[in-house]
């Protein structure tokens, strides 16, 4: 595979799908940070967690498209108010998620999975009725397009670079919420021990509802990561859904660092493969590494240590 290539040639094509699979690893932290203080945090299997990043994606689309109509001078500023948005509604829709099915499921996990499911559909449905069957982009700023070229062989793609920046803020304001304020307290105590938390006041169905609503709201942001590589459709979160689920259990469910390493081993692993093999084959060798890892680490790389 690797034998009609000299050094240098190989070289050059590990860094620049190395650069590549850069967006893929950002976009899928997105979404498994969000998943990650949902499954790891409450326990609650969210088969649903695609179709609230395809909200945010959604919301992007349509900031662009109104931008474009009624504001074209503020079109380089637009995708910063976008990423607010996609936040701020997918959160809502968490929040309201949470609220009316969520909050009757804990400790059943079959059950969530099957709700989620269904939800899942809901979500999927009411996109094809809004916005159409066909896949839709918005209108990049002209600063995220383009490449910047250090070598004659290496072009890093600008849009890539601030997916990336943008997912560095996110993941230490995730890391600041759960380590270093009241609410991330409120959170793993709850998630230790329910009914103790309960007692010395702690206010369990509200921090339920809103960790819910925070890790919808990053998947949101993740939507809206995501529409500067790809389109969107109604059926786009289920294509990552898998693969959030796969950084999740392999870094750890409640491990922040296991969750950023997983997610850059899996991004980089099918970015570097696909290359070399078509796109089915590269996640098929991706997901047979990592069964054979999880056959000698069943917790995932970095287990919390729990005191039994």
């Amino acid at each position: 595979m690797f034998d009609e290539y000299t050094y240098s040639e190989l070289g050059a094509i590990f860094a620049m799908q190395g650069f590549a699979g850069i967006s893929l690893f950002s976009v899928l932290l997105l979404m498994a940070l969000g998943l990650a203080i949902i499954f790891g945090q409450m326990g609650v299997i969210n088969m649903a967690h695609g179709e609230f990043m395809a909200v945010g994606a959604y919301t992007t689309y349509l900031v662009s498209t109104l931008t474009e109509s009624y504001a074209p001078a503020f079109m380089p500023y637009y995708f910063f108010i976008a990423i607010g948005a996609a936040f701020m509604i997918a959160a809502l829709l968490g929040y309201l998620a949470e609220l009316a099915l969520i909050r009757h499921l804990y400790k059943r996990p079959l059950d969530t999975l099957l709700a989620t499911w269904g939800l899942s559909l809901i979500m999927q449905q009411s996109f094809r009725s809004i916005f159409g069957a066909r896949e839709v982009s918005p209108t990049l700023p002209d600063w995220l397009m383009g490449s910047y070229q250090p070598t004659d062989m290496i072009d890093i793609p600008l849009n890539g670079m601030f997916v990336l920046g943008l997912t560095t803020l996110v993941t230490l304001g995730v890391y600041y919420l759960l380590y270093r304020s009241r609410w991330g307290l409120r959170v793993r105590a709850t998630t230790q021990n329910r009914v103790m938390s309960g007692a010395v006041g702690i206010n369990t169905k509200k921090v339920d509802r809103y960790t819910f609503a925070l890790g919808c709201g990053i998947a949101g942001i993740a939507g809206a990561a995501f529409t500067t590589i790809a389109s969107t459709g109604p059926t786009t979160g289920t294509l990552y859904i898998v693969d959030t689920f796969m950084v999740v259990v392999f870094g750890g469910a409640a491990s922040l660092l296991g969750t950023i390493i997983s997610a850059f081993s899996i991004a980089q692993a099918q970015s570097i493969l696909e290359f070399f093999i078509s796109g089915s084959m590269a996640k098929v060798y991706t997901l047979l590494g990592l069964v054979v890892i999880l056959m000698f680490r069943p917790e995932g790389l970095f287990a919390s240590k729990i005191r039994r």
